[in-house]
């Protein structure tokens, strides 16, 4: 009997780590197949609203489209307004320039490093090969991403129009009683709705708090800072470090006092920790009953097997893994692990 169960476990061991190496070397195929099923979860409730109303399938499915396709315009066309205001200042470029070139001579004589004289030093750190290797991969990354994006529409299209019909899905491979499928497929669809109001309300707060922080602090072009911090926040973890950084940088070309622009980063790092590090996870908890310490393996997890589109996916993907495991009780202990739930855990051992 223990060689059996020794065996089984093995076995499941190989199985799981066979599963994740397909995620990963097949991330192009997953990666938009996964986040088309969610977005087409999202859209979902207007799907059948619209249906309910007598508007053929067809029909509904182009309006949501065109409805993803209308918010992700808006979307561009703030940023880009913002942008051509930016490039409009001809004097930006001038002033980071000599602004980097201080902070580097300040950085060569703290470490004593040595260089050409009169050796321009942008030129000096930024050789032309270096700039042609980069301007490749920045090619294939754009490419990649391009493909990506499309494979994304197609599937999201497929999901809407139910070619590919998620609670059928579930019905027939994880979830074999109908009622069971249905009632898993409706909680996997509220959580998601919860996750994106949450995610979208401490995204907002977060761009607030860098618009009013610049206008504060006198550094151009707040509404920018507030949208680019907005929609970083959904890139989990990575995306309000990056979101700081960048902000600083331009603030250090504008800010003369060094202790005014320590303190303007002090208050964006503020912002972060306190909307990212400390309501953003005690909301996600309370909502879908997960534990944070959960929430933070998986954010790394996720992130590791398919890099940014597993940061932002990672929990919902956690979610939808929670929702499932509760449906056996093989793998109600995972579960309850997961959401962190003493009181549960201690009667699932006393049931076994």
């Amino acid at each position: 009997m223990n060689n059996t169960k020794t065996t089984n476990i093995l076995l499941l061991t190989i199985v799981i780590t066979v599963v994740f190496y397909f995620l990963k070397i097949l991330s192009f195929i997953f990666v938009p197949l996964i986040l088309s099923m969610f977005i087409a979860l999202m859209f979902l409730p207007v799907k059948r609203w619209l249906n309910k109303h007598g508007v053929p399938r067809p029909v509904s499915v182009l309006i949501i489209v065109l409805l993803i396709g209308g918010i992700l315009k808006v979307g561009f066309e703030l940023i880009q307004l913002t942008s051509k205001e930016i490039l409009a200042d001809t004097s930006l470029i001038e002033r980071m320039e000599l602004k980097f070139v201080e902070l580097i001579v300040l950085i060569e004589n703290f470490f004593g490093i040595q260089r050409l004289e009169g050796e321009n030093v942008i030129l000096h750190y930024f050789r032309k090969s270096s700039i042609i290797n980069n301007f490749g991969s920045t090619i294939e990354f754009i490419g990649d991403t391009l493909t990506m994006t499309l494979m994304t529409v197609f599937f999201t299209i497929l999901w809407l129009s139910e070619s590919i019909n998620f609670q059928k899905l579930l019905n027939h491979t994880i979830l074999k009683q109908k009622f069971s499928s249905i009632k898993v497929f409706m909680r996997i669809e509220k959580d998601l709705i919860k996750f994106v109001i949450v995610k979208f309300f401490i995204s907002l707060l977060t761009g607030i708090g860098f618009t009013f922080t610049c206008l504060l602090f006198d550094v151009s072009w707040p509404v920018f800072w507030g949208l680019f911090a907005f929609v970083f926040n959904f890139v989990q973890m990575v995306g309000s470090f990056v979101s700081v950084i960048i902000a600083s940088l331009f603030a250090f070309v504008e800010l003369d006092s060094t202790g005014t622009l320590l303190f303007f980063i002090i208050v964006l790092t503020g912002i972060e920790v306190l909307m990212g590090g400390i309501l953003e996870p005690v909301f996600m908890g309370r909502s879908f009953s997960i534990n944070v310490i959960a929430i933070l393996v998986m954010l790394m997890f996720w992130s590791y097997l398919w890099g940014v589109p597993g940061l932002i996916m990672s929990i919902p993907i956690t979610v939808f893994l929670k929702i499932i495991l509760e449906q056996f009780p093989g793998t109600k202990v995972i579960a309850e692990l997961l959401s962190g739930n003493e009181e549960n855990l201690n009667f699932v051992r006393f049931k076994k």
